[in-house]
């Protein structure tokens, strides 16, 4: 007789947690795509991207969130719903500290105490801690979610551990159908990545509040067999920052287009050509047509 086949899981899980503990890089490694940016500044995640894993008899649908912050304006709101809508459909809730969390999220772990959904705790960067700080996190962690269905300690960075966090959670999705085409990778289009490329070049290279204020639109993107055609705007908040983005006779500007051009003919694997403008868009942060725009709503 011919085994059963194994049923089919399927589910959502949301990798949630305070900006920089490694929630992109470890989206990245469980999904085995580049999809979320990484920079060594916090905040430079700001929507929910949507990473999947496809095997033969399951889905798995990673979201990798905002860093969870107190809210200062409208882009921080909208990056806060994000998080929290990511929660309530979540089948599975990945919660992402590090070795350095200074234990000031109580506002997460409250409601983390309440949920419904399994909580992993996930205690990353192990690789830059000795052992028994790496225990004392672990404990303190049982004891403060003791309803968390495990309490692991991983690097994200050299893929430590990552293995068992797949492990655990194919054992806590429902059986379920696929819920998208098993050859697709993320619900986002490709021009979203693309000004992400763009976005992240520039937080690596400007400093202090300029990336921050920063957002980047994709008004043309044009494939055919050889080359991907795209032109793009980076919106700045003042006039003084788009005179610190273009730099002294464009150089800036154009070490940015150089570097998200390479990225993306990585990303994409085709010739790209990439038009990049600046413009002022005065208050993007805090105006909610500006925001809606930019596909915060």
């Amino acid at each position: 007789m011919n085994p059963e086949p194994k049923p089919h899981r399927a589910g959502f899980v949301s990798i949630i947690g305070k900006p920089n503990v490694g929630k992109s890089t470890l989206m990245n490694v469980l999904v085995g795509e580049r999809l979320s940016i990484i920079t060594s500044k916090a905040q430079t995640t700001r929507h929910r991207i949507m990473g999947i894993l496809n095997g033969d008899d399951f889905q798995l649908v990673y979201s990798d969130t905002p860093g969870i912050i107190q809210p200062k304006y409208e882009l921080h709101n909208a990056m806060m719903s994000f998080v929290y809508s990511s929660l309530e459909d979540a089948d599975v809730i990945l919660f992402v500290t590090d070795i350095y969390e200074k234990h000031d999220e109580e506002p997460v772990v409250e409601r983390l105490r309440r949920a419904d959904t399994p909580v992993i705790v996930l205690v990353n960067k192990i690789d830059q801690a000795e052992q028994a700080e790496v225990e004392a996190k672990l404990a303190y962690w049982r004891e403060q979610l003791p309803n968390a269905a495990e309490v692991l300690a991983i690097s994200a960075l050299n893929a430590l551990g990552t293995e068992r966090v797949l492990e655990l959670v194919l054992e806590r999705l429902p059986e379920h159908p696929p819920y998208y085409p098993k050859d697709e990778l993320t619900d986002k289009p490709e021009r979203f990545f693309a000004a992400e490329m763009i976005r992240e070049k520039i937080f690596k290279l400007y400093k202090k509040e300029v990336p921050y204020s920063c957002e980047v639109g994709v008004e043309e993107f044009k494939e055919d067999e050889k080359i991907i055609r795209i032109r793009a705007t980076i919106y700045v908040e003042r006039a003084s920052q788009k005179g610190i983005i273009i730099g002294h006779k464009g150089e800036a500007l154009k070490k940015v287009g150089t570097w998200a051009r390479e990225e993306m003919e990585k990303f994409f694997g085709k010739q790209v050509f990439l038009e990049t403008h600046v413009r002022v868009n005065e208050n993007w942060r805090t105006d909610p047509k500006a925001l809606s725009r930019f596909g915060y709503q």
